[in-house]
């Protein structure tokens, strides 16, 4: 498990209980939970770790079968020290991350017939030190990666480590094609991650808002048009409006994008924004409103400063930990 923070503790945690030999790579969190473990408060039940095969250091981490990369993409530059020493030469990369292209950069490291993705629908913080909170949901979406972008169905590793998740207690999906999955969960991240950090707000003030709300559609409809065009892949009408009627019905929350904004940490801009507005520009595909909200993060992201939007009705924000995204976590 490289990065065992907030997903990727409590995943490996959960695997570590099925009696699964897990070894996490920790950054801070790591002289604490060499010597007190790890705790994983979980709305499915608490459970306890006394003894972790925690590091800080790559370098005296055994290689493994499988290497879960579970850092957010502003890490990923740091991957080609971390992964070669760690996966065996008939290993797999699992990446849970956020984003668009990020399988290519781990391709580029480890081979291209060596990746597959998870795709997270989770609500966890971390509280402290060797300590995560799952307060919700915990589903994982499965794919196989192929360098052309073609589905590759499922395949038997697809099945295998969707296997040892389902049996640690997370629901599972299996996907036949990587891309489509990659384009329906941008479906909801792009908007409400975007739009949480550039208007200072949560997810029930823009949908309460008539302006607001058509702007996350039309963002929706945005993202639509750029997989048909792009990559050939087709998203329902019937998704988005779903994915409208569910974050409706959502309590108020703060997307993942918005809590890093808000406690001064790098945003995922380019995974999340930048390569799905490339991706949509090179197929000739007007993005507009794509387009502005990836330049008022960059803004953000580069100076620390407000784009100048505000709601002038803002209800007060009653949620501080991740949410499920209805397409992501």
């Amino acid at each position: 498990m490289i990065g065992a923070g907030a997903v990727g503790g409590y995943y490996g945690g959960c695997l570590q209980r099925l009696d699964r030999e897990v070894h996490s790579l920790f950054r801070s969190d790591y002289e604490h939970v060499k010597q007190y473990g790890l705790q994983v408060d979980s709305v499915n039940g608490d459970f306890a770790l006394p003894d972790v095969n925690a590091y800080d250091n790559v370098k005296h981490m055994p290689r493994c079968d499988v290497v879960i990369v579970a850092l957010k993409t502003t890490h990923n530059h740091l991957l080609p020290a971390l992964l070669p020493p760690v996966v065996k030469d008939d290993g797999v990369v699992l990446v849970l991350q956020n984003g668009l292209e990020i399988e290519r950069q781990v391709a580029d490291i480890v081979g291209h017939n060596r990746v597959m993705s998870g795709l997270c629908f989770i609500c966890s913080n971390r509280l402290g030190p060797g300590h995560v909170h799952h307060t919700d949901y915990g589903r994982v979406e499965f794919a196989d990666y192929t360098p052309d972008g073609a589905p590759a169905g499922i395949t038997p590793r697809v099945r295998t480590i969707g296997r040892d998740f389902e049996l640690a207690g997370n629901p599972v999906v299996l996907n036949e094609d990587l891309v489509l999955a990659r384009w329906k969960k941008l479906v909801w991240n792009i908007p409400f991650n975007g739009l949480t950090v550039v208007l200072d707000t949560d997810t029930a003030t823009i949908m309460a808002d008539p302006a607001t709300r058509a702007r996350a559609h039309g963002l929706m409809l945005e993202v639509q048009a750029a997989a048909r065009a792009s990559a050939g892949r087709e998203i329902e009408d019937d998704f988005i409006q779903m994915m409208l009627d569910w974050t409706e019905k959502m309590e108020p929350y703060l997307p993942s994008m918005k809590l890093d904004h808000d406690a001064g940490r790098p945003l995922e801009v380019e995974a999340i924004f930048g390569a799905p507005l490339r991706a949509a520009e090179a197929a000739g595909c007007d993005v507009p409103g794509l387009r502005e909200i990836y330049k008022s993060l960059k803004s953000m992201a580069g100076h620390g400063v407000s784009t100048g939007e505000s709601m002038s009705s803002a209800q007060p924000r009653t949620s501080t930990q991740e949410r499920p995204t209805g397409s992501g976590h």
